[in-house]
């Protein structure tokens, strides 16, 4: 292994092994403190354009495999690690995942103090990273990087160009596109859903000459506020047709309602984070990768009632429309990486578009 350095705006500068691609990229350092699922965090659309840095110490040991893929094409800028496996033990592993990386063009370093890049993400909020190879001056990258714009067109960038058919013989489902997980597709499918995924910008007027049951509304990278054209369509479209919302798709769903978001220090990312649910009082270990979150205090005059809580920082976690068949989470029930303690949200829209249907239905016939 070759070399190369890892350095972030403020000057830290780590030095390991490089794998994966050589080329130097930069992007926002995250953390993610999940102990499985590498191959679907990577491929994971809503790290578009960030240097992912996972917690547990050893990542690539079962390899990369056709099946767990989140996208087609990977848009992560950097993924950091303390070990790569070289030699993954798994039947079903294709490649490794340094192999993977290089075909893919995402530069890896392993080998460098992961424990004390998270502590000092944590103490000091995300922040802006390079990747590079050990020789270049530190100077000239800080440098680049305090100039690196912050992108805006993150979502332009990962969802779908045109519409497209998934078929199947029950509910019509519009499926708003904005850096979709195929583990949300995966489990509309499993209910047997015609699915109809559309572009970001997919205009409300055409999203209704579909006569959808249900519409929902994906994950996605980046601010919520970079697509006003989506906050505007859902305000078209919400009391119409009953509505799920899933992660940035909650964040626009609360936006559309009047309420507000903002950045988060450092973001949740991995696949254990308690939250408690307000209705039942249960506590459910949730899947999550956001780095924005919707303030509660805005919600004070809007018409969305909050349902679910983050247990480790009291952040939104789930929302419902009190007037609307509407809702939304900000974590993945669709659980590409686990665990599946909320897979049963998509029975819930499911019921919602039932009840839905019968109100209309008591309604035309009263």
């Amino acid at each position: 292994m070759h070399k190369r350095q890892l350095i972030l705006e403020d000057g830290t500068q780590f030095i390991g092994d490089g794998f994966g691609s050589d080329t130097t990229m930069s992007g926002e350092v995250v953390f993610n403190t999940g102990m499985t699922g590498y191959q679907e965090i990577i491929s994971d659309p809503s790290y578009c354009g960030q240097i992912v840095t996972m917690t547990y110490p050893l990542a690539g040991n079962y390899g990369i495999n056709r099946d767990d893929f989140e996208t087609v094409t990977p848009f992560i800028n950097g993924f950091v690690v303390k070990e790569a496996s070289e030699n993954p033990s798994n039947f079903r592993s294709d490649e490794t995942l340094s192999d993977y990386l290089k075909a893919n063009n995402i530069p890896g370093i392993a080998g460098i103090d992961t424990r004390k890049l998270t502590k000092i993400i944590r103490k000091h909020g995300t922040m802006k990273g390079m990747i590079a190879d050990a020789e270049e001056p530190a100077a000239e990258l800080i440098a680049k990087l305090h100039e690196l714009p912050v992108r805006t067109d993150q979502v332009s960038y990962t969802s779908a160009v045109k519409p497209y058919v998934v078929p199947g013989r029950g509910k019509r489902i519009v499926l708003v596109d904005f850096g979709m997980k195929h583990g949300i597709l995966r489990d509309l499918t499993k209910r047997n859903c015609h699915v109809t995924v559309v572009p970001y910008n997919y205009g409300a007027e055409n999203i209704l000459r579909l006569k959808p049951d249900g519409i929902m509304l994906t994950n996605g990278p980046g601010d919520p506020k970079d697509v006003p054209e989506s906050i505007d369509m859902i305000k078209e479209v919400v009391g119409k047709i009953p509505l799920f919302g899933i992660c940035l798709g909650h964040q626009l769903l609360a936006l559309a309602s009047g309420a507000n978001t903002e950045k988060m220090k450092f973001g949740h990312r991995g696949g254990n984070h308690p939250v408690k649910d307000l209705i039942t009082n249960k506590t459910l270990i949730t899947s999550q990768n956001h780095s924005y979150a919707v303030t509660q205090e805005s919600l004070m005059d809007t018409d969305l009632e909050l349902t679910q809580i983050a247990l480790n920082d009291n952040s939104v976690e789930g929302l419902r429309h009190r007037k609307y068949p509407a809702f939304s989470v900000q974590y993945h029930p669709e659980s590409s990486p686990g665990p599946e303690d909320t897979n049963h949200l998509f029975d819930q829209f499911m019921q919602l578009i039932r009840e839905s249907k019968m109100e209309k239905e008591v309604r035309v016939n009263a």
